[in-house]
């Protein structure tokens, strides 16, 4: 798991991904921050965590930028730089993506220089290509692309074992294959993210995985799934925010 990958250091890891799985940003980010002054992997998994937050609140901005730039000055390899260039570039894609902030060529610029920076057997580099493969489908409206990057993502995440970042590549592609009309892939490639997300424990991406599943599958399979991402995402507080349009008061 991913959210394994911190410092020995760091105390308390299980919970941070605890909370994290189910939606408490804020409080996995507190858990980490009494060693961001001299852990550099304790700095870019708390940057790393309030950016995600961005991502299902559509909030929490400016505190993700302020926790970037702590891991950016602690950061003291080329490794650790890498990362944190790909988080700058995450973080910019978006607040693009939502329509905080045209960040769009800070968020390219920011991809790049973590590709220069990590090598080319990183742990972190699918995670980037992953990210490059976002920008490519969303922003430059390259699905072709897209698809190259989220590919590349997708074998160095079974490579390394991450079977978090493994859960979000089969999304993503299965959104592509369901774009251009292949719903058997489609349905293999969300049924896969959903396994995954499931096994993890990460219930606060579990309700997209359901509805995105439900929307490619017949209706009397459609049915329960949606029932059942209702149900977590009422059970979550309303997160992701983004899914509300789904479920109308």
């Amino acid at each position: 798991m991913a959210e394994t990958a911190l410092s020995e250091s760091v105390v308390g890891v299980p919970d941070v991904w605890r909370l994290r799985a189910r939606g408490c940003w804020a409080e996995a980010a507190a858990l980490l921050a009494p060693h961001c002054a001299d852990d550099p992997g304790a700095a870019l998994r708390r940057a790393e965590i309030l950016i995600e937050g961005c991502f299902y609140h559509l909030d929490g901005w400016a505190e993700a930028e302020d926790a970037l730039r702590v891991a950016e000055a602690v950061a003291g390899t080329d490794e650790e730089r890498g990362a944190a260039a790909s988080e700058r570039g995450y973080l910019a894609y978006g607040a693009t993506l939502h329509s905080v902030r045209d960040r769009a060529d800070e968020a390219r610029s920011a991809f790049g220089r973590s590709a220069a920076l990590l090598s080319p057997g990183s742990p972190g580099r699918p995670l980037l290509d992953f990210r490059r493969g976002l920008v490519a489908e969303n922003i430059a409206g390259n699905p072709a692309a897209a698809r190259a990057a989220y590919r590349r993502a997708h074998a160095g995440a079974v490579a390394h074992g991450d079977a978090f970042l493994t859960s979000f590549t089969w999304r993503h592609l299965a959104g592509l294959a369901a774009a251009e009309g292949d719903m058997a892939e489609a349905r293999h490639g969300f049924a896969e993210s959903l396994r995954l997300r499931v096994s993890l424990g990460h219930l606060v991406g579990t309700a997209p995985a359901l509805l995105s599943l439900a929307e490619v599958s017949p209706d009397d399979e459609a049915t329960p799934l949606r029932a059942e991402a209702a149900r977590l995402f009422t059970l979550l507080g309303a997160i992701p925010l983004w899914l509300s349009p789904s479920f109308p008061a």
